[in-house]
């Protein structure tokens, strides 16, 4: 029912789930990220280290051959402050609701829900079934890179930026000003 494959750069972390193999009452699919998982989302994403990476879901029928996905990735990550370059652990907490639908529907469900397009809070399309299976691997792997925060920062990490030259003329470029101007003919 639950088929782990091997990482790959493009899909580091992956864990299928047979749809046709989920009871009418839901199934509860939790899974960790192995160390060999978690080096390839580090390299994938660009990240000093990912610690630790968990996975825990709720995927129930929603009709129509729908399956709809909810739960929560968790992890920890190591990356570097943007002030100090200093490391710095962070922590992700990343919910997730999507639906899933046969690719065949894909057209179809994205072209109702462009019709309704009227409202401010538009409705992502649903993600497509391939082959009669959802990979929660992928799921989980696109949750944790959006949890990462692109600018980390030590707490107590402070920039400060230069100080502004107090007389114009002693700036980076006033010895190449003057140099420029003694080369110059007399007018």
């Amino acid at each position: 029912m639950v088929h782990s494959a091997p990482s790959s750069a493009s899909d580091p972390w992956r864990h299928s789930v047979n749809v046709a193999q989920i009871p009418e009452t839901g199934l509860r699919v939790e899974f960790e990220a192995t160390a060999d998982e978690r080096a390839a989302l580090a390299a994938t994403a660009g990240l000093r280290e990912v610690s630790r990476a968990t996975a825990a879901f709720e995927l129930t029928h929603a009709g129509g051959g729908k399956v709809a996905v909810a739960g929560r990735v968790t992890a920890r990550v190591g990356q570097t402050c943007v002030v100090t370059l200093d490391p710095v652990e962070n922590t992700i907490d990343e919910a997730v609701d999507l639906v899933f639908a046969p690719e065949a529907e894909i057209p179809r469900l994205a072209a109702m829900i462009d019709d309704d397009a009227d409202s401010d809070e538009i409705p992502d399309p649903p993600e497509p079934i391939a082959g009669g299976l959802i990979d929660l691997g992928r799921v989980a792997t696109d949750a944790l890179f959006l949890g990462i925060d692109p600018y980390p920062r030590r707490p107590d990490a402070v920039f400060e930026s230069p100080a502004p030259a107090v007389d114009p003329e002693e700036h980076p470029f006033a010895a190449l000003k003057a140099l420029q101007q003694k080369g110059k003919p007399p007018a």
